[in-house]
C-alpha cells in the first residue's frame, strides 16, 4: 500500500469530486493519478489560505482506475458529467474528457473557458489518461477535521505537504495508524466543499492550473 498526501488548494467539489456515491480524482494531480494503484490511499489536507492547514479535507481508497474514455461512457458516472445550467453540484462535475476523431474533447465545465476549450487544462489533465475511483472514502470539505499532532509532527513524519506536489514515502506503521484513524469516522460525504458556494460555477471562473 502507498499513501499519497497533498494540499487541496482549491476545494470546489471538482478535484476531487465526492458526489453521486463515488469520490473521483479525474483532473489535476497527474503524478498521483499516474502512480496510484488499487488499494492505495489518496489524502487531501486543507489550505492555509482558508485556515485549514492542519485539517483533513478528504481521504479515499483507490478501488479502480479508468481511462478518460471509459470514465466518460461508464453508466455509473454519467451523473458526473457537468451541467452548468443545473445545480452547483452538477456544474462541478469532473467527467469532462473523451476522445472523438483522435482528438480530446473537453465538456463545458469548471476547467473550460466560457465559450471554448481551455487548451492548457486539456494538456495538463490528459497528460495522464487515468481517473482514480474510490471504493471507500470520507469527505469533510468545509467541515474539515483537525489532524492529530502525531500525524503532523510525530517521529519526523508528517501527512501535510505544505506546498505543491505530494508526499508518498511513509513508514508502514505510520500509514497503518493513519488509515485506522481515517476509517474510524466511517465512509461518506460529511460536508460540502470549502468553496462550493463562495464562487459561481460558471466556466472560465477561477480556473488557474492545478498542481
Amino acid at each position: 500500500m502507498t499513501l499519497y498526501s497533498y494540499v487541496v488548494a482549491r476545494d470546489y467539489g471538482f478535484a476531487p469530486n465526492p458526489f453521486y456515491g463515488h469520490c473521483t480524482l479525474a483532473t489535476c494531480k497527474p503524478q498521483i493519478r499516474k502512480g496510484a494503484q488499487r488499494g492505495d490511499w489518496v489524502v487531501g489536507t486543507g489550505s492555509k489560505k482558508h485556515g485549514l492547514g492542519d485539517r483533513l479535507i478528504y481521504a479515499m481508497r483507490v478501488g479502480e482506475t479508468l481511462t478518460f474514455d471509459r470514465y466518460w461512457s461508464d453508466p455509473r458516472f454519467l451523473s458526473k458529467r457537468p451541467n452548468l445550467h443545473a445545480s452547483i453540484k452538477q456544474a462541478f462535475g469532473d467527467n469532462i474528457y473523451h476522445r472523438a476523431g483522435g482528438q480530446w474533447c473537453q465538456a463545458r465545465s469548471h476547467h473550460s473557458h466560457k465559450d471554448s476549450t481551455n487548451r492548457a487544462n486539456v494538456s495538463h489533465d490528459t497528460h495522464v489518461d487515468r481517473v482514480l475511483v474510490s471504493d471507500w472514502f470520507v469527505y469533510f470539505g468545509k467541515g474539515a477535521i483537525i489532524i492529530p499532532e502525531r500525524f503532523r509532527r510525530g517521529k519526523g513524519e508528517t501527512i501535510i505537504r505544505g506546498g505543491q506536489g505530494h508526499l508518498s514515502h511513509f513508514a508502514p506503521e505510520f500509514m497503518k495508524d493513519f488509515v485506522e484513524w481515517v476509517t474510524s469516522f466511517g465512509p461518506g460525504l460529511k460536508g460540502e466543499p470549502v468553496e462550493f458556494r463562495r464562487h459561481l460555477a460558471r466556466p472560465g471562473a477561477h480556473l488557474g492550473r492545478c498542481a
